[in-house]
């Protein structure tokens, strides 16, 4: 049997406190096959206990040692009291402060064990705190105070205070990040209040809370995020800061008042999980290669298009991240700043003090930058700011809202920029939409209908032989099927004949006419991915077809 090492150990631990993840996944990115056997093989080199929780019986006297606060930060289950000493199921073990803490607490010795990390939030929801399920039941009881009369400002801050309200916020928080949901939805309705994850990119409907309690939820949120609770009928934006599992994790929130309330959004940016390499964005390497060519470019713009959702900030500061060198000067303006890079000079748009995207790129180029980024470009002053300076000697990145393309060229003209600067400026445009993969624990072969086989045919060419996966559904997927999601794009680099239909204003139409036999269309990229089993037919009609209904693909098991 393979023994581990103690540089094994030494590098899953840098890993561990590198990444977030948990030790049993970074020693399988040593080589191990799966977690259990990995974390069987560390306890056995250790000398200590592998406990698999979910056959463990666990001690309730045990499980009443520590408070449950204390078990859902440390990470731990007290498994059993065995005379002094207390048996500890440990998700990483070399926790020692921990250990430390608990003794002292306790008053007992405690003896280390392994467990698994899917074991360990299996267990401490059957045994700890309440699910939001539970938590929820619990309280739709009658006896509670209605609370949906008393609005004055000293009342809510009360009820918003209360131990259960503090708790189930933090329960659909925590719920939230461990789903790996992107968002949180508070929506009040007439006669309920619903809470929605986005998942993936798509909203799942969470256990709606009591109606009765909507404005203490909303006020607690408000609260954590240093808002104004009096005031209920103008926007407002707040931000948390949180740190969860030795991960720090940024939550943006905004409120907009509604005829039932105020519907609120909290934005989750975890970031130990999103500063991704290109390579790791779902670009293959071809379009890479091209990509990565315009960024050597010393001066020009460079523009990265799509919808509200589809990866556009993670792929700017991906390419920022590729051609940062300590030798360049890189200024950045954003609404907001969600990641912090760096080496990079970050400007956060205020508009309530006159810093907008157009203000702040004007005092940007005055600080002598040799590549600035745009968090997007919105109006016709900072578009024509933004090109003005790459025609003056910097690399600018930035982002635009069109659906391909061809058609930033027209979005461009539209905001009234003169076609000879745009001609002059722009390199190329990368456009991309994110679609769901499917989960690779789940996942089952599927053949594909005479309709897909059209579609491949139709877009990739005669003799691809596809092959085809849906995922069943598994705890690891949240039964969806579908686990992360990856980017589908097409890169058009602005070539003589494209800059004479700049200059002719040509619509996006006869732009894409030309350019589609010359690049790889999104469409294209998605059907090579759905060829290869990483996505479904489904979800690349979704992305890049409109009109086209998703159930026409008619998959056969």
């Amino acid at each position: 049997m393979r023994t581990i090492q103690g540089n094994v150990v030494q590098e899953a631990l840098d890993r561990h406190r590198r990444t977030g993840e948990n030790l049993g996944k970074c020693l399988m990115a040593q080589g191990w096959p799966d977690e259990v056997s990995a974390l069987q093989e560390l306890a056995s080199s250790l000398g200590i206990r592998f406990i698999d929780l979910s056959e463990e019986t666990i001690d309730r006297t045990a499980a009443g040692e520590i408070p449950s606060e204390l078990i859902n930060k440390a990470r731990v289950i007290p498994v059993a009291l065995e005379g002094d000493r207390l048996v500890l199921a440990m998700a990483n073990p070399f926790d020692f402060q921990t250990v430390e803490h608990i003794e002292i607490l306790t008053g007992k010795q405690v003896e280390r064990a392994i467990c698994s990390e899917s074991d360990m939030a299996a267990a401490m929801q059957t045994f700890y705190g309440h699910s939001v399920e539970r938590m929820i039941k619990h309280l739709e009881k009658p006896g509670h105070e209605d609370a949906a009369d008393n609005t004055q400002v000293g009342h809510l801050r009360e009820i918003a205070s209360e131990p259960t309200v503090v708790n189930l916020v933090n329960l659909i928080v925590v719920r939230a990040i461990r789903d790996r949901a992107s968002d949180i939805h508070i929506e009040p309705f007439d006669s309920v209040v619903k809470v929605k994850y986005r998942i993936d990119g798509i909203l799942h409907e969470m256990p709606a809370p009591p109606k009765h309690l909507q404005d203490a939820i909303i006020s607690r949120v408000k609260i954590m995020a240093d808002m104004n609770i009096a005031e209920r009928f103008v926007p407002q934006d707040g931000h948390i800061e949180l740190n969860f599992e030795g991960r720090e994790v940024d939550v943006r929130v905004a409120t907009v008042p509604t005829i039932y309330g105020e519907c609120v959004v909290m934005r989750l940016l975890d970031k130990t999980s999103f500063l991704m390499g290109m390579e790791t964005l779902g670009f293959d390497e071809d379009l890479l290669r091209r990509f990565q060519r315009l960024l050597e470019y010393p001066h020009g713009i460079v523009l990265v298009c799509g919808p509200t959702g589809s990866g556009k900030t993670s792929t700017l500061y991906a390419a920022l991240a590729t051609i940062f060198t300590p030798e360049r000067k890189f200024i950045t303006i954003e609404d907001p700043v969600e990641y912090e890079l760096e080496g990079v000079n970050q400007i956060p748009v205020r508009p309530k003090r006159g810093l907008t995207f157009a203000t702040g790129l004007r005092a940007i180029v005055r600080q002598d930058p040799d590549v600035i980024m745009v968090g997007e470009i919105r109006d016709s002053e900072t578009a024509e700011i933004a090109i003005r300076s790459a025609l003056t000697g910097h690399l600018v990145l930035s982002s635009l809202h069109t659906n391909d393309a061809p058609e930033s060229m027209a979005r461009l003209l539209d905001m009234g920029i003169q076609p000879y600067l745009i001609a002059s400026a722009v390199r190329g445009v990368l456009a991309q939409r994110l679609v769901r993969k499917v989960c690779t624990v789940c996942r089952e072969r599927v053949e594909p209908t005479e309709l897909v086989m059209e579609h491949i045919r139709r877009e990739l060419g005669e003799g691809i032989t596809p092959t085809l996966y849906q995922g069943k559904g598994c705890s690891e997927c949240g039964g969806t099927g579908f686990r992360s999601r990856t980017a589908i794009s097409e890169l058009m680099l602005v070539d003589e004949m494209i800059r004479k239909f700049i200059l002719e204003r040509a619509p996006g139409s006869e732009v894409r006419k030309y350019v589609s036999p010359r690049m790889r269309t999104m469409r294209q990229v998605g059907w090579e991915k759905v060829a290869q089993g990483i996505t479904t037919p489904d979800e690349v009609i979704r992305a890049t077809y409109l009109g086209e209904q998703s159930e026409e693909t008619g998959l056969d098991a």
